[in-house]
């Protein structure tokens, strides 16, 4: 009768089997053996889904050049005041957007709770300094670093983000692990220098909204819960998105938005034959496809860069404010955002020509893109109405008075 060795057999240290052979040991040891450091080194990583993010590359874009323009003038300067995309879905908007992150140049960024940078310490005085950013100002004086340099990145607000999510709201973790109170930072405060991207605009809660327009308006805000409070930086670059078939915007967020492009899809046949194929190939094989307009990519980031620093020199004559003023005249546009936001855009066009002059030119590229859907139909006849009413109050005291 041959022996058949049992589980139990195999818990006995150097127990030799019926047949002469040494076992390997008891399971634990082959435990630890089979599970060791270096086997677990070995194994391949699990798929945890994870993906890997590769955008677009922004370059590789077919046609639609108003509408990359008018991105590319934003990054170059913010304060044109960022840009609303208007058009039909599968156009191209959010891809265009997106793939803004290849281009996008380093910004100095704080290493301070406040967000607070050198410059904005250098403007203060010693007293108000200590005051306001005790740990911040003691490095500072000291000569000590208090900011890093970081690509600018692209912040998306989810279309169901609460408004805790977008400005901020009490750290439960901090709470209940450390027994303190403090904020945690919203997607407001994460977007400071950066773009702040909202696709849909005109499906977002209106409370939100509120809040994002006040922050980029003001370029800070405040949060407060319970007894604490923070003021946070908010100087961001918006950018919005939507399809007018699914609802207009409110006025007063339309005009928020510096740059206004109307997208919509290519006519012409060979440039939609060029974007399928480019659009295939990149869902074929991304990678390589990005690779393909890397060197391109890595170009134009460098003249970004050189652009915005044109732009700190770049001038506006007196000749070019008086046609810019008159043309916005002619056009009958109340808002004086308007020629803000084209004397900035035209700045940022001519910067990008490694100019420090602004010609016509640069106005006529530019003032489509800041000057339409600035006329109101409805504000015209207001105030057509009121001018008809004050007549009526004239006339009527005229005939008190005789």
């Amino acid at each position: 009768m041959t022996d058949t060795p049992t589980p139990s057999d195999d818990l006995v240290l150097g127990q030799r089997p019926p047949g002469g052979q040494p076992r390997r040991g008891s399971a634990l040891m082959r435990l630890l053996q089979d599970y060791s450091y270096e086997r677990i080194t070995e194994l391949p990583e699990p798929d945890l889904g994870l993906a890997e993010h590769r955008p677009y590359p922004f370059l590789a874009i077919v046609g639609q050049t108003e509408m990359r323009l008018a991105l590319l003038l934003a990054v170059i300067n913010p304060a044109v005041g960022g840009v609303l995309l208007i058009g039909p879905r599968g156009t191209g908007k959010t891809t265009a957007v997106r793939s803004l992150t290849g281009v996008l140049p380093h910004v100095e960024v704080s290493d301070c709770e406040e967000s607070i940078l050198p410059d904005d310490l250098a403007s203060l005085d010693e007293i108000t300094g200590r005051f306001l950013y005790p740990d911040c100002y003691d490095k500072f004086s000291k000569g000590e670093s208090i900011s890093h340099y970081e690509s600018v990145k692209l912040v998306e607000l989810p279309l169901n983000a609460r408004l805790d999510d977008v400005v901020g709201g009490l750290d439960e973790r901090a709470a209940m692990n450390q027994n303190r109170i403090r904020i945690e930072r919203g997607i407001l405060s994460r977007a400071d220098n950066n773009l702040l991207y909202i696709d849909e605009v005109n499906l977002l809660d209106d409370q939100i909204v509120d809040v994002i327009l006040d922050a980029a308006a003001m370029g800070n805000f405040t949060v407060r819960r319970g007894p604490i409070a923070g003021t946070y930086r908010s100087r961001f670059v918006l950018i919005g998105s939507m399809n007018p078939e699914e609802g207009r915007l409110r006025p007063q967020i339309l005009d928020r938005f510096g740059l206004r492009v109307t997208v919509r899809g290519l006519m012409d046949v060979e440039e939609r034959a060029e974007v399928y194929r480019r659009a295939r190939a990149y869902r074929r094989n991304p990678t390589r496809f990005i690779k393909e307009w890397e060197q391109l990519t890595a170009e134009a980031q460098e003249e970004i860069v050189l652009a915005r620093d044109f732009l700190k020199d770049t001038v506006i004559k007196d000749e070019i404010i008086k046609l810019g003023l008159e043309l916005v005249r002619r056009l009958e546009i109340d808002s004086h955002r308007a020629e803000y936001t084209m004397f900035e855009a035209a700045r940022a066009h001519a910067a990008a020509d490694f100019r420090t002059e602004i010609e016509p030119a640069d106005l006529r590229a530019v003032a489509p893109l800041a000057l339409r859907q600035r006329q109101s139909e409805f504000m015209t006849h207001f105030f057509e109405a009121q001018a008809l009413e004050d007549v009526e109050i004239e006339r009527t005291l005229d005939e008190l008075i005789e």
